[in-house]
């Protein structure tokens, strides 16, 4: 196989939006040799933004998956995106990486998506590093963004370095642990290719060694053994204290904090040696669990090549060569050319090939081993979060989360010609990107995507432009409203027709209970004495899933329901499984009319950065919008409101926000939770459905 597991990191970089990911992967290329010119993202030329609507936005849309080696060691790096409509890309590259970066602005601190990205980290439990940005910027503070990540995040993060001068004046970094200072040199190849080690200058050596036994005294505290020694005043030697920041940063405890700044090309170099010495090697990760799908019974896969194949299908991307799937291998070896088992969709499939990827460039490879990553070409029918494993060996991993479409839009091909081209480019998008769904609305004949926000949709509509060449018309966005049950009721649904020949028979009754928001849809089984016969009740679970889709005050999907089917009848002759389907369909119906039901609509987290002089102006714009103010605080001179409003009323907020601010605002938004509309608002929106 290729490197040993414990010199491969599997690391991402992530954070919130202009933070700087993008440009500290771009230096990273540089330095590992990979990239021998590089892009910058104003430019449109950074090599993990290779879509044009990246290119175009200086945004990164789809995580890109880049192979590079330093210090012997072989180094995967995902660059995730930062906009929080694409934070599906984030949580599915979090479920396959074994470390992470968390690059923060020098300035922004700790953003919304920041703490999206952090709740996912620690979900997943991804131990982690801190790179604070931009210090090369006005208003940057290393060690205040350090403050905010202990006081938000509670990440127990430790400065690594002290930053040797301010803002345009940023000159290099002091490693606190060596007490030496490095600056960074063109050495004749450009971008500070070359670390110069000094001495502390002498107006930094008294904070250099307070910091410095500060950081002592916390590594220290991890471990017992070195607690003892560093109480009895012995000096405790490099080595020793890097093994246990080690284990602390692996055992997530704590979290060391660097600094840099990326575009200035200035303290890369130390952040890659972070990376090797303190993040994780695929050794140091717990055996991942799957289930085996046919009995059930939970089964451990270890980092070796000697157990049998197991691997995670993280991501799907099409282009003009055909179907990529991202792929990291928990265990075992897959070989190019082998046939392996689909065990989430139980299809055999042929590997026809494997590659690494270097952004949007390929190296082809004959295997990979446990550990790595690389993508497969070949796979007809995959999905993201398929497992695919041994034949002889099922598993099945954990699935990864899709977040919740929360707003939709009709699209309308130009020629009519082109709809088959548009719903099969549909396709291969919602392959790629499941947070995505299309469907066709019976009613209007229109044809209506959902996604995770405005950027997310217009970022589809471009692309079937550009990519699939279909010229279509985006109608009016649309709110993805729910309806729910808001009280338990019992409903009996009969459906009986008997005219001569065989008739139709289905009887049931059913108790409807609303549950908790988010809890999805339950069905319970609760007959007993044989009222239904056992090969009908499937056709009643059918039957209600069927009907759930659309509920009964504006055709919305009804969520957060437990169905329990507890009585009924049958007919010895009649009864069939449309009937009961049929059945259950007018149980639910009538259960809903008596249910006093209601209609739920997505909240969002907004976060509204202004000066202090529009604060009122803002504040009262939030309010009217049906806004819950939640708090405020102040940043670098600026105010930060945070509040909680219905995504309904956001629509054109941002050109509202300039007018309003004189374009000195800024805002993000992300989805929260469904929530009850109010009754004048829910019979507004009943009122234009109709």
């Amino acid at each position: 196989m290729g490197v040993p597991l414990e010199r491969l990191r599997n690391i991402g970089i992530a954070a919130h939006i202009d933070a700087g990911k993008t440009t500290v992967t771009e230096r990273i290329l540089f330095y590992t040799g990979l990239s021998h010119k590089i892009g910058e993202v104003h430019e449109g030329a950074a090599t993990t933004d290779w879509m044009e609507q990246e290119k175009e936005r200086g945004i990164t849309i789809q995580s890109a998956a880049v192979t590079c080696t330093w210090r012997n060691c072989q180094i995967n790096i995902i660059d995730t995106p930062g906009h929080v409509d694409f934070t599906i890309e984030v949580g599915r590259s979090l479920r396959v990486l074994d470390g992470v970066v968390a690059v923060f602005c020098g300035v922004g601190g700790v953003q919304p998506q920041t703490e999206t990205v952090w709740r996912q980290a620690n979900r997943y439990r991804v131990p982690r590093i801190i790179f604070v940005n931009k210090l090369d910027r006005i208003g940057a503070n290393y060690f205040k963004v350090i403050k905010q990540a202990n006081d938000k995040l509670h990440a127990n993060a430790v400065a690594m370095q002290l930053p040797v001068g301010e803002s345009e004046n940023f000159e290099g970094v002091i490693d606190l642990l060596t007490q030496k200072y490095l600056t960074f040199d063109d050495g004749g190849l450009g971008h500070g290719s070359q670390v110069v080690t000094q001495d502390i200058p002498a107006e930094y050596k008294a904070q250099a060694a307070e910091l410095r036994a500060a950081l002592v005294e916390k590594i220290c505290e991890l471990d017992d053994h070195l607690s003892e020694r560093f109480l009895h005043g012995e000096e405790i030697a490099l080595d020793d204290l890097n093994k246990v920041l080690r284990k602390g940063v692996l055992e997530r405890t704590i979290v060391p904090a660097f600094c840099g700044a990326a575009f200035k090309d200035k303290a890369i170099q130390p952040l890659l040696d972070a990376v090797v010495a303190y993040l994780p090697c695929p050794l140091d990760i717990p055996a991942v669990i799957g289930e085996n799908p046919v009995t059930g019974e939970k089964i451990e896969r270890h980092p070796t090549v000697n157990e049998p194949l197991s691997a995670l299908v993280f991501k799907i991307a099409t282009d003009q060569f055909g179907t990529l799937c991202f792929t990291r291998i928990y265990s075992g070896v897959l070989r190019a050319g082998s046939y392996v088992l689909n065990a989430t969709r139980d299809s055999k499939e042929r590997v026809s090939r494997l590659v690494r990827l270097h952004a949007n460039k390929r190296e082809e490879v004959p295997e990979l081993g446990a550990g790595d990553i690389g993508a497969i070409v070949g796979l007809k029918d995959v999905m993201t979060g398929d497992t695919i494993c041994d034949e002889s060996n099922k598993i099945i991993l954990e699935k990864i989360d899709v977040p919740a479409a929360v707003i939709s839009t009709s699209v309308e091909p130009k020629s009519k010609t082109d709809y088959e081209k548009m719903t099969n480019a549909l396709r291969k998008m919602t392959q790629e990107d499941p947070s995505l769904r299309f469907t066709f609305d019976r009613e209007t004949g229109q044809t209506v995507i959902s996604g995770m926000g405005e950027l997310h949709l217009e970022i589809v509509v471009d692309r079937l432009q550009r990519e699939h060449k279909v010229e279509a018309t985006q109608g009016k966005l649309q709110v993805a409203y729910k309806e729910a049950f808001q009280k338990p009721v019992d409903a009996e649904g009969k459906f009986i027709k008997q005219s001569g020949g065989r008739g139709q028979y289905g009887h049931v009754w059913i108790k409807f209970d609303p549950l908790e928001r988010g809890k999805g849809f339950e069905f319970v089984d609760k007959i007993v004495g044989g009222t239904i016969p056992r090969e009908y009740i499937p056709a009643v679970e059918k039957g209600l899933l069927d009907a759930i889709n659309t509920g009964i005050l504006g055709g919305y999907p009804v969520v957060d329901l437990r169905a329990t089917l507890y009585d009924g009848s049958y007919h010895d002759v009649d009864s069939s499984e449309i009937a009961f389907q049929v059945a259950a369909s007018l149980a639910f119906k009538e259960g809903m009319r008596n249910s006093d039901p209601c209609l739920l609509e997505p909240i969002m987290k907004v976060e509204v950065e202004t000066p202090e002089e529009y604060l009122g102006d803002v504040m009262g714009d939030l309010n009217s919008r049906r806004g819950r103010i939640l708090g405020m605080e102040e940043r670098l001179g600026s105010q930060i409101v945070y509040a909680e409003v219905a995504l309904a009323e956001m629509f054109g907020y941002s050109t509202q926000l300039r007018s309003m601010t004189k374009g000195r605002a800024t805002y993000t938004m992300e989805f929260f939770a469904y929530q009850k509309v109010p009754k004048s608002a829910q019979e507004q929106v009943l009122g234009e459905k109709k």
